[in-house]
């Protein structure tokens, strides 16, 4: 019963972590002459790659964590 818990949270936290990886803009995203430009300008927007970013890292740790409770239950 516990296993199968842990299992299907660890699988939800893995769909969560895929998400939020494909939900980020890419490190060349803005990297052209007239936008680069205007981002050091202007300023880069920040609300929703910080969001992103900072779920990467909260799923990626929880995923380390299942996986390593998983592997000590099993």
């Amino acid at each position: 019963m516990l296993r199968t818990v842990l299992t299907t949270l660890h699988f939800l936290i893995s769909i969560g972590l895929i998400a939020s990886i494909l939900l980020q803009s890419g490190r060349s995203a803005g990297l052209g002459a007239i936008s680069g430009g205007a981002e050091t300008f202007f300023g880069k927007k920040k609300g929703l790659d910080d969001l992103f970013g900072k779920l990467t890292i909260g799923f990626a740790a929880a995923f380390m964590a299942f996986a390593l409770i998983l592997t000590i239950v099993d």
